[in-house]
């Protein structure tokens, strides 16, 4: 959900969604382990109907809807798709824009090039290549699942240890959870070894479900911002609907449904989550010896602030009400590593500041450094 830009609800315990390969955009609500195996995409379920992307790398499928690789998972075998969600409401109005000038990339999502017809969804094809990155046919779509140590209830749940490295921002003080928004800065940062399911850097979005004729899942994201330049950013909303309790996804300034987790893959988050995290994750093997030169957000330290380092703005978490507020300054900052990479955070105003940013932080950092062997 960068690189490796994320936001997740938890609750407690063991959380987290296999198939996110390291080194990719990612925004995605943690599921539990033992249900969140990825769902490979069926060759003979295909559609006949397939688009290039944008720029040409990738090929799209238009996969009938109701054929789509997620519904063989064996715990929707009766699952009815649902059509249309109810959305979080506003707490306060929007606050105005302001002076650090940005423009959305969600309109880049492959769409802009065309869409599917009606009644399929978009879907990136697998090539052999990439079937060939991954370890075997077993692992290909997924990650390496860590336990992570015992934790206290209010700290961060994240695997920290094993190469494991972040700079996130987290709720504190506890409380019920059904979703959560932000608006992310797009940056296509230098990953030292390539991502083994896309074989790029490219960022890009998700998930392994949806609904929308429009965005292709997997396909990347641009445009990308550049150092001292224009910057780009995607805003993406995750909350849980009050009727189905389906986990919905929306993309883009405009709030295009993309499509949801269906509730039957949950046991914890049936109900809420207990804590949002947002921000970037690294894994260094230290293959040669050496911290890896992997850089998260835009390769920079947050101190070099806006058009220079990475930002998430507009942290905001839905409540029981299906209300959708500021964050404000509910939240707490992590990395395990400042020398590598590091976050600073800003509260902001509840009401919408003089920025319009609300809720934001600066993240990221180059990976190896002096400070950094």
């Amino acid at each position: 959900m960068l690189l490796f830009w994320w936001f997740i609800l938890f609750l407690g315990g063991r959380s987290g969604v296999a198939g996110q390969p390291h080194g990719e955009a990612r925004d995605h609500v943690a599921q539990d382990r033992e249900d969140s195996a990825p769902l490979g995409q069926d060759q003979q379920t295909r559609s006949q109907n397939h688009r290039g992307s944008p720029d040409g790398g990738d090929i799209i499928d238009c996969v009938p809807r109701h054929r789509q690789p997620a519904l063989d998972h064996p715990l929707l075998k009766d699952h009815k798709i649902q059509r249309a969600a109810e959305r979080p409401k506003k707490a306060a109005a929007a606050a105005a824009a302001g002076r650090n000038v940005s423009k959305s990339a969600s309109r880049r999502a492959w769409h802009h090039a065309g869409h599917c017809p009606r009644g399929t969804v978009p879907i990136r094809r697998s090539s052999v290549d990439d079937v060939l990155r991954a370890k075997s046919l077993f692992h290909f779509g997924k990650k390496t699942l860590l336990r992570p140590p015992a934790r206290s209830s209010d700290a961060p749940d994240v695997v920290s240890g094993n190469g494991h490295e972040h700079a996130i921002a987290y709720t504190i003080n506890g409380g019920e959870f059904y979703g959560a928004k932000a608006t992310i800065n797009v940056w296509d940062p230098s990953v030292q070894v390539s991502p083994e399911l896309y074989g790029d850097s490219r960022p890009r979005l998700f998930t392994y479900w949806t609904t929308n004729r429009r965005i292709a899942i997997g396909a990347a994201i641009s445009p990308v911002s550049s150092f001292e330049g224009g910057q780009y950013d995607i805003t993406v909303l995750i909350w849980k609907d009050p009727k189905l309790g389906n986990w919905w996804m929306s993309f883009g300034d405009g709030g295009a449904l993309v499509g949801y987790w269906p509730a039957e893959l949950f046991s914890h988050l049936s109900e809420h989550a207990t804590m949002v995290e947002w921000g970037g994750e690294v894994v260094d093997t230290r293959p040669d010896g050496s911290h890896t030169a992997t850089q998260m957000g835009s390769g920079h330290f947050a101190a070099g602030g806006f058009s220079r380092a990475g930002y998430f703005r507009n942290l905001e978490v839905v409540d029981a009400d299906n209300t959708l507020a500021s964050v404000g300054s509910g939240v707490s900052t992590l990395a395990e590593n400042t020398d590598c990479y590091d976050i600073r955070s800003f509260a902001g105003d509840s009401a919408g500041d003089a920025d319009g940013w609300g809720a934001y932080f600066y993240f990221g950092g180059p990976g190896n450094n002096p400070r950094c062997p």
